[in-house]
C-alpha cells in the first residue's frame, strides 16, 4: 500500500511567508505607479456686500445751471441721508416756501438749490448730527414762456434752458397755414415797462436777419397773428 508524505509545517510556513511578501511588493509597486491625487482646493472666499453707509443713489433731475434760481411751482427732491422722514419730493408753493418734517417751512424760491441745500442743512443740524443733505431739481415750472394765436398747440411752455423764438415755435408744432408769419410779436416786460420785438418768421426760415431770433427770458409771450 503506497504512502503518501505531507509537507512539513516548516516547509508550508516558508511558502506562506514568500506569498505575503508577493503580494505586499505588488501593491507597493501599483501605488507607487499611482498618479498622485491634486490636493483638494477650497472655494474661494465670496465677497460679502458691503455695509450700507456707502452713498444714497441720487435721483436725475433737469439739467441746470449754478445760478439756476428757484421758483414757484418747481418740483424739487430733498434728500436728507439716513433720514426718511425728512426725504422726498415737494413743490415750492406760491409763496415760495416748502414744508418739510421736523422742520416745518423753508423758504425756496429765490435761492439757487445750493442756497437751500445749505438752508436746509443749518435747519436739520439743530436735530441730527452732521446732517447730508442734497437738493435735486425734478421739474421747472416756474420759468414759462408763452405762445398764442396760429400755431399748432399754443400755450404755455417751461424754458428749462436757453431757448429762441424759432425754437419755442417748432416745440409748438410750428405756424399754422394762414399765419401772418411776417408780423410775429415777441411780448416782454423789462423793469416794469412793457416791451415788443417783431419777428419775422420768413426771414429768419431763409437765414436772413437773424438778429430777430432772440433768446427768450422766463414770462415772454410771442404771439402768432
Amino acid at each position: 500500500m503506497t504512502r503518501h508524505r505531507f509537507p512539513s509545517l516548516g516547509f508550508l510556513s516558508l511558502v506562506l511567508a514568500f506569498m505575503l511578501a508577493f503580494a505586499g511588493g505588488t501593491a507597493a509597486f501599483a501605488q507607487g505607479n499611482a498618479s498622485p491625487q491634486a490636493p483638494a482646493r477650497n472655494p474661494p472666499p465670496t465677497s460679502k456686500p458691503q455695509s450700507g453707509n456707502s452713498s444714497p443713489t441720487l435721483p436725475v433731475g433737469v439739467p441746470t445751471t449754478p445760478d439756476y434760481v428757484i421758483g414757484p411751482d418747481d418740483v424739487l427732491t430733498i434728500i436728507v441721508w439716513r433720514e426718511k422722514d425728512m426725504s422726498g419730493d415737494v413743490v415750492v408753493r406760491p409763496d415760495g416756501k416748502i414744508s418739510l418734517p421736523l422742520v416745518n417751512e423753508v423758504q425756496a424760491a429765490g435761492l439757487t438749490p445750493e442756497q437751500l441745500r445749505t438752508q436746509i442743512t443749518e435747519a436739520a443740524g439743530k436735530l441730527f448730527e452732521e446732517p447730508s443733505v442734497t437738493v435735486v431739481v425734478k421739474a421747472i415750472n416756474s420759468r414759462k414762456v408763452f405762445v398764442t394765436g396760429q400755431v399748432t398747440k399754443p400755450g404755455p411752455y417751461p424754458l428749462s434752458g436757453p431757448t429762441t423764438v424759432m425754437q419755442l415755435l417748432a416745440s409748438a408744432g410750428g405756424v399754422l397755414e394762414y399765419a401772418d408769419t411776417e408780423n410775429i410779436s415777441i411780448l416782454r416786460t423789462e423793469n416794469g415797462k412793457p416791451m415788443r420785438y417783431r419777428f419775422n418768421y420768413k426771414d429768419v426760415s431763409k437765414g436772413k436777419s437773424l438778429n430777430q431770433n432772440i433768446e427768450l427770458k422766463p414770462g415772454d409771450t410771442v404771439v402768432v397773428p
